[in-house]
């Protein structure tokens, strides 16, 4: 290792011959990440639907109450339902379903 390399050698030697200004590597890169922008497609996650019985009193008439989660776990699913149910005033839950919904 008693070769001394310029700094412009290592660079070659690590990254390759960069041919031109410092700024075109830049602006190749700009163009590349123009060309690889997501399009506006389906989403790739699922959704869960969880149906719920709920009342406001107990053994009062039961409503249908369905929230969809942006998630993939059955037990968040339900604790988000709950949640949203009781910003609805309802205090009794029964838990239907939970079954997986794509967009």
């Amino acid at each position: 290792m008693s070769e001394n390399l310029s700094e412009e050698e290592m660079r070659a030697a690590l990254f390759g011959d960069t041919v031109g200004s410092v700024g075109e590597p830049i602006q190749q890169q700009a163009a590349l990440l123009e060309a690889v922008k997501p399009s506006r497609a389906k989403r790739l996650s699922s959704r869960l639907r969880v149906i719920l019985h709920v009342t406001k009193e107990f053994e009062g008439p039961e409503d249908v109450f369905t929230h969809d989660a942006d998630t993939l776990s059955t037990l968040i699913a339900e604790a988000e339902a709950k949640a949203a149910a009781k910003k609805n005033k309802y205090r009794y839950f029964n838990v239907i379903s939970v079954t997986p919904v794509q967009v």
